[in-house]
């Protein structure tokens, strides 16, 4: 459905993976790579998205590299510049409302495990991003040093795998207390018997089709409001 594409916002350059929905138009979505980077199941959740009505988009944060490795997906996550990858989310989100496919004045993140935790973050950045969803984000937030008060009249959704702690675990607790402080909304679920990454369809060790079908059903209806 969608395709890799280039683009260029502001003098910045800027690649990744489009689909754009059947209808014509819709709210743009920015969906943020796992550490494995822009490999198949992220490009098919784009595709995802578009079906349900949104202008997708996710951003190759390792420029044209990925991972089939732990060893290597480590690697590559603790080499990314996390200024860089702020950066890059950001113009991504305002190249989406250049398109003429886009409704509204803002756009949603939506990222797993590492992208969990930059589509968290991102609000933080821009108020070009005003609403943010983040799957099985990461337990410290030390690295990002978010600046939570940007998070006033913003929203944000975290899935919580039971593998991590639920949303019990310091950094899910650290971000609601931060966000709620801040004059915004969260909602973090739990889902029993998941482990992380039980999203990933990719991934039959850990994958869970009841909590995926209902953390997509709730990112939907979140994203839609």
């Amino acid at each position: 459905m969608g395709e890799k594409i280039d683009f260029e916002i502001n003098g910045s350059a800027g690649s990744g993976y489009l689909a754009l929905p059947a209808s014509g138009s819709g709210p743009a979505v920015i969906v943020i790579q796992e550490w494995w980077g822009l490999v198949g199941h992220i490009t098919n959740v784009v595709d995802r998205f578009a079906t349900e009505g949104f202008v997708a988009f996710a951003p190759d944060l390792y420029h044209g590299q990925a991972a089939s490795e732990p060893d290597i997906a480590k690697k590559l996550m603790m080499e990314l510049e996390l200024d860089s990858a702020g950066k890059e989310i950001i113009n991504s989100a305002k190249y989406l409302l250049t398109l003429p496919q886009t409704i509204g004045t803002t756009v949603g993140t939506v990222g797993f495990c590492m992208g969990g935790s930059l589509s968290i973050w991102s609000a933080t950045l821009d108020s070009v991003i005003d609403r943010s969803v983040g799957f099985y984000p990461g337990s410290s937030w030390e690295r990002h040093a978010p600046v939570w008060s940007n998070y006033k009249n913003k929203s944000a959704l975290i899935h919580c795998a039971e593998g991590d702690g639920t949303s019990a675990a310091p950094g899910i607790q650290e971000a609601v207390q931060a966000i709620t402080s801040a004059g915004g909304d969260i909602a973090a679920f739990d889902y029993p018997s998941t482990q992380h990454a039980f999203f990933n369809n990719d991934r039959p060790e850990v994958f869970n089709s009841e909590a995926a079908s209902l953390a997509w059903s709730r990112t939907i209806e979140f994203l839609r409001k």
